[in-house]
């Protein structure tokens, strides 16, 4: 019996890419998944092939730049499923631009999505998790939480603070019993590409040749972290293609 069986688990951002990939890994190995992103009719979709190999999935229409949205997909998983395991913070935008070109909107959505929605996520399930003594909160950062590259200013900087926040927050929790996972991936083949809308950058991101990995290479990692025992925190995965430089 796998490890997840029956643990509560809510994943943002989980409409497609790394999130649509860990829902069915995590369903798959007994997990209650519940699903959350912005676009329902990407949520249906998952969840209904979810359950037609009998895992248990549900969905919320959520979106994770709005902390009441948030607080009402974690009182939503309560009524539904009495307690809360793990939470996911994957939900991420990356329009990359180079600076110069001043796209400002784009810079202040990275920063509601990368940054508030994970401080949106950590505030709204805490007080469960205390009250508990239990639970793991993973959130999705990347190299660029890591290393800084042309283009990727304002990016690198949210996954810097995703990354922050993500180690703090274990410094805080070191005496209780809820443990915390920063997953950091290189370049994986998503849509996250696709908002890219400086015309700079979006042809580097279309070269064929461009190293990647899949998004369920970033399931298998999630799940790794959360198929340790108790007493063992995976704290930070950092996960490439072989040959990302």
């Amino acid at each position: 019996m796998s490890e997840l069986n029956n643990k509560v688990i809510i994943i943002t951002g989980a409409s497609s890419g790394i999130g649509r990939s860990t829902a069915k890994k995590l369903a798959q190995e007994g997990a209650k998944v519940v699903l959350a992103a912005r676009r329902e009719e990407r949520l249906v979709e998952l969840a209904e092939e979810i359950r037609s190999i009998g895992r248990r999935a549900v969905y919320k229409v959520t979106d994770v730049t709005s902390r009441k949205n948030v607080e009402e997909l974690v009182s939503f998983t309560l009524e539904t499923y009495g307690q809360i395991d793990v939470l996911f913070n994957n939900a991420g935008i990356m329009p990359l631009s180079y600076m110069k070109n001043g796209r400002v909107e784009e810079w202040d959505q990275m920063i509601d999505v990368n940054i508030k929605g994970v401080l949106h996520g950590v505030g709204a399930i805490l007080p469960h998790m205390l009250e508990r003594n239990s639970g793991h909160i993973i959130t999705t950062s990347s190299v660029a939480g890591h290393g800084i590259f042309p283009s990727g200013t304002v990016y690198c900087a949210t996954k810097f603070a995703a990354r922050v926040i993500m180690e703090g927050l274990a410094k805080e929790l070191v005496k209780t019993q809820i443990r915390t996972t920063t997953i950091s991936p290189g370049v994986v083949d998503t849509e996250l590409p696709d908002l890219i809308a400086d015309a700079e950058v979006r042809p580097i991101f279309e070269n064929p040749d461009l190293p990647s990995i899949k998004s369920e290479d970033i399931a298998n990692a999630v799940y790794f972290a959360l198929s340790q025992p108790s007493s063992v925190a995976v704290n930070e995965i950092i996960i490439r293609p072989t040959n990302q430089g």
